[in-house]
């Protein structure tokens, strides 16, 4: 027990002084220490993985360094495809409702080749008008008739079982026969962990990874950008009838800002996609979004509720914005060192230039340089390059190697391309570029005697 001793004034300090003086010492080095060891105590818990996470009805999460409670997550740059961070990515695990992203893939499609289009009227199947009162639905009957674009956005926004599987039916005359196609476009699409068993996704047998997922939104984003117009739709009245309009599952949407319950869920930039929830999947999502011209995808799987989905998925958002930067390492039609002109035969010139056809775009850490490593260049010869040779001709191509703040190794291809007509030289200055050609290599042939 700590005794303090009162000095009197102008008593002598001697050793009742001395032992004051050390007694305050231990006080101030233990007030120190206990101050110091509150610290240290608190940041840890701060930067370490949450203990015990744990997903839906108690399934344990995988640990990581963001203390996501998520049994699977991954994170893309969308324009780029690099992976900005990732936990257990690779394991196939049911993905429920994600499963639609495949169906309104395929619907896309269909709009895209001309087989079907937004405004054609489909009628409701028996078949798919048998939807559990369990489920997720718009409540179709059948005979109903409704255009490809109400069901389509159904699907999307209120994530209606009985209009995924309408449109199902009308672009395969069956279930079974669009369960196969969802199967064949994953192949084609190189989705090696994707198993389709349903169209909807209400069947634990229907799986893929969150690598995969993501995968999959950056096809559907980069042929159909159009997707947006459908997926970020806060509401939609189906029917005229309708007491409310649907409203979009996907509570992160950027403009749920304004909305009153959902703002606290809002995140700037998100406009899409599919979220998920069956008991085997727990609370799926994903998701995208984009700032300042900096897009980006995100997989979460597993998560214990459905406000911890988009949670999780905003704090895999803020981390991605506050650590990466992008940056175009090799412009579009830029020249490249050691690489500025190529040989070509019979042209009124030797040589033409040509300068790069597109970009290289990479992601760094922030503050970071972006290291492209040449690695390979194939130019063809002058043999097979003969005027005359059109604009824009692909001459060449230059492999570059670039290693991400995760130290894997990707390789980015870039050609090179001609960037003016190379007309064809007149006979009379082919002839005389010949003898010039011919008694150039005799004086070298008599140099190299000597």
């Amino acid at each position: 027990m700590l005794k303090y001793v009162t000095i009197r004034a102008g008593q002598s300090k001697g050793k009742w002084g001395i032992k004051v003086l050390k007694t305050m010492g231990k006080i101030r080095l233990l007030s120190m220490f206990v101050l110091c060891t509150l610290l240290i105590v608190s940041t840890l818990a701060l930067s370490a993985p949450r203990a015990g996470a744990v997903g839906y009805n108690n399934r344990p999460s995988t640990e990581n360094s963001l203390g996501l409670q998520v049994k699977s997550a991954i994170l893309i740059e969308f324009e780029t495809g690099q992976v900005m961070y990732e936990v257990n990515p690779d394991e196939t695990l049911p993905i429920a409702s994600m499963t639609k992203l495949m169906t309104e893939y395929i619907v896309m499609q269909e709009i895209g080749n001309g087989r079907l289009n937004w405004d054609q009227v489909i009628t409701v199947t028996p078949e798919a008008a048998d939807t559990h009162a369990s489920e997720s639905q718009i409540y179709l009957a059948a005979g109903d008739q409704h255009t490809v674009e109400d069901l389509y956005i159904a699907m999307a926004v209120g994530s209606a079982n009985d209009a995924t599987k309408a449109l199902a039916i009308a672009v395969e005359g069956s279930i079974q026969a669009f369960i196969d196609r969802m199967n064949e476009t994953a192949e084609q699409l190189g989705l090696t962990s994707a198993v389709f068993t349903s169209v909807t996704g209400l069947e634990d047998t229907t799986m893929m990874s969150a690598r995969d997922v993501a995968l999959l939104a950056r096809h559907i984003l980069q042929e159909y950008p159009d997707f947006l117009k459908y997926s970020g739709l806060q509401e939609y009245k189906f029917r005229e009838r309708d007491d409310a309009p649907m409203i979009n599952f996907n509570y992160m949407l950027g403009a749920n800002v304004n909305r009153s319950g959902l703002k606290h869920l809002a995140y700037e930039g998100v406009d899409g996609l599919k979220t998920g929830f069956i008991s085997a999947a727990g609370y799926n999502f994903a998701g995208t979004v984009e700032r300042n011209g900096l897009r980006y995808i995100s997989v979460v799987m597993d998560t214990r509720s459905k406000d911890a989905r988009f949670q999780e998925t905003a704090s895999l958002y803020n981390y991605a914005y506050a650590t990466f930067d992008k940056h175009t390492v090799i412009s579009p039609k830029s020249v490249v060192e050691g690489y500025e002109t190529v040989k070509i035969k019979k042209g009124v010139d030797k040589e033409i230039p040509v300068v790069t056809s597109k970009d290289i775009t990479v992601m760094t850490e922030k503050g970071k340089e972006a290291n492209l490593e040449l690695i390979d260049a194939e130019i063809q010869t002058e043999d097979q390059l003969v005027a005359p040779i059109a604009a824009g001709t692909k001459v060449g191509t230059l492999t570059y190697k670039f290693v991400d703040h995760n130290n894997v190794e990707t390789q980015h291809y870039v050609d090179l391309i001609t960037t003016a007509d190379a007309e064809k030289a007149s006979w009379f200055k082919l002839f005389f570029r010949g003898i010039g050609d011919f008694f150039s290599g005799l004086f070298d042939s008599i140099l190299n005697i000597f």
